[in-house]
Parts: structure tokens; C-alpha cells; sequence
């Protein structure tokens, strides 16, 4: 095993790791518009999602946004995004899917900060906070969304737990995320032990890499131009370039790529 996949093997470790890296990211791109830092996906024949004009240059990042939110009515909810990164699938689901009000909370406090000023919109808020302890009332939310985060959380049950906490009744988590091979049965475990069940689950693997692919020349280009040459590596891997240690994980089966839908009884 790697040493740098060693080292996330520690739950204290990998979010120390986590809350270097996410303010760093923001820090290097900043002037970039880069409003989403999640993988990609597009189906076969293409999804030809509606889109304005200005949203085009994120499709692939929003499709993937889209498949996780549309798995239920948001319109008039109350919706939490936990790890909102830099705000792009907030403020599209804000203005194509009408909840009450959504919240994008975030452990990356440099994010939050650019999330404000850059995503200005009613019913919209940003907060920084911990997904591990959400700053949110027992059973005051209608939907969780969380997108290709969970995997930086050191206790992943335990986030499961909050979720469960702050849903109300009937209330659902909007779910997607990756994981190794080794890591499959404990991420499967969680998931049905927790005190949600499981409505759906997909395997998107193919959609994802097909986004990836979409995305490449793009993401190339940004870690070439923003990140230390020592740090392209570890760029190439968070966008999932094609040839990346990532994309070439999820192309063999090593990674697995799913979507969820999970409701509170």
C-alpha cells in the first residue's frame, strides 16, 4: 500500500491531511472560477441535461450533481449539502430545483469564505463546520446531500449518525462517493447498519470515468498551471485525469464509484 493511502488509514491523520489540502486548493485557484472540485459523469448517449449558457463550462461536474439530487423532490425542502467544496452544485440545485432553503457547510473555511462571495443567491447560505458534528437540530432537515466527500471523513458511521440525527422523519441522504476494493465490505456495512435505509444504489463507475474523460483536457491544464510540479501527481489524482493513479483505479474495478439514495424511516 502506498504510504500516502497508509497514512489516510488514520482517521486523525487523513483529516489533519484533508484540512491542509482543501484551503490550499482554494488558495491556488483562486481567479480560476473553479467552482466545483468533484469527479464528472455523462452517460451513453449523452445526457443532454438543459443547462444556461453560463453554466456549460461544468456540465460534466453538474450531471454528476444532478444524478445524485433528482433521486427526489427538492422543490420547497429544506436542504444540507455537507462538504460543499466550492459551491457550484449549491447554487445550481438552488436555482434549477427550488428547495426552501439550502446550506452548504464546509470544513475548509477559505471555501466557505469564497462560496459567499461568489454564490449570492435567496435562500442560499454557506457555514463552515464539521461533518462529524452538524451544527443543525435534531430533525430539522428534509434532504442531505453529499458528493465525493465521505471519503475524507474519519469516522464515516459516525457521519451517518449525524445525518440520521438531523433529518426529519421521511427524510432522505443524496449520496455519491468512491471507495477501494479493500474498503468495499466496511463501506457497505455502514451504510446498511446505519439508522437509514437504503431506498437505491447504482454502480456509475462508467458515467463517472466517461465525465472524466470530458473534463480531461480542462483539469490537465489547471494542475499544470496552478500547482508546484511536486504536487501534479496528487493533482492529476484529485481531478482524475486520465492516466491518473485514479481514474486508472476506477477503469480496472480496484475502485469502486456509486451513487445512493437512503431515507429515515
Amino acid at each position: 500500500m502506498p504510504l500516502l493511502d497508509q497514512l489516510f488509514s488514520f482517521g486523525a491523520v487523513r483529516k489533519v491531511i484533508w484540512r491542509l489540502w482543501y484551503p490550499y486548493l482554494t488558495r491556488r485557484l483562486r481567479g480560476e472560477s473553479v467552482l466545483f472540485l468533484n469527479y464528472a459523469f455523462e452517460t451513453d448517449p449523452p445526457a443532454a441535461l438543459p443547462l444556461e449558457p453560463e453554466d456549460e463550462p461544468d456540465r460534466y461536474c453538474i450531471q454528476l450533481y444532478h444524478h445524485v439530487a433528482s433521486q427526489v423532490e427538492l422543490q420547497g425542502r429544506q436542504v444540507l449539502e455537507v462538504s460543499c467544496g466550492h459551491g457550484g452544485g449549491a447554487s445550481w440545485i438552488t436555482r434549477s430545483m427550488a428547495p426552501a432553503r439550502y446550506t452548504g457547510l464546509d470544513l475548509n473555511a477559505s471555501g466557505v469564505r469564497f462560496c459567499l462571495s461568489r454564490h449570492q443567491l435567496p435562500g442560499l447560505d454557506f457555514l463552515q463546520g464539521d461533518a462529524q458534528s452538524l451544527p443543525f437540530p435534531d430533525g430539522s432537515l428534509d434532504a442531505v446531500i453529499n458528493v465525493e466527500a465521505s471519503h475524507c471523513y474519519p469516522d464515516f458511521s459516525g457521519f451517518l449518525d449525524e445525518v440520521a440525527r438531523v433529518l426529519r422523519p421521511g427524510g432522505f441522504l443524496l449520496y455519491a462517493d468512491f471507495r477501494f476494493r479493500e474498503q468495499l465490505a466496511e463501506w457497505e456495512d455502514a451504510l446498511t447498519g446505519s439508522p437509514l435505509v437504503v431506498v437505491s444504489t447504482r454502480n456509475i463507475r462508467d458515467e463517472v470515468l466517461r465525465g472524466m474523460d470530458r473534463n480531461a483536457e480542462r483539469n490537465v491544464a489547471l494542475v499544470h498551471q496552478r500547482l508546484p510540479w511536486f504536487l501534479h501527481s496528487l493533482g492529476r489524482d484529485f481531478a482524475g485525469v486520465p492516466g491518473s493513479r485514479i481514474y486508472k483505479a476506477l477503469q480496472s474495478g480496484a475502485l469502486s464509484y456509486r451513487s445512493w439514495c437512503l431515507k429515515k424511516p
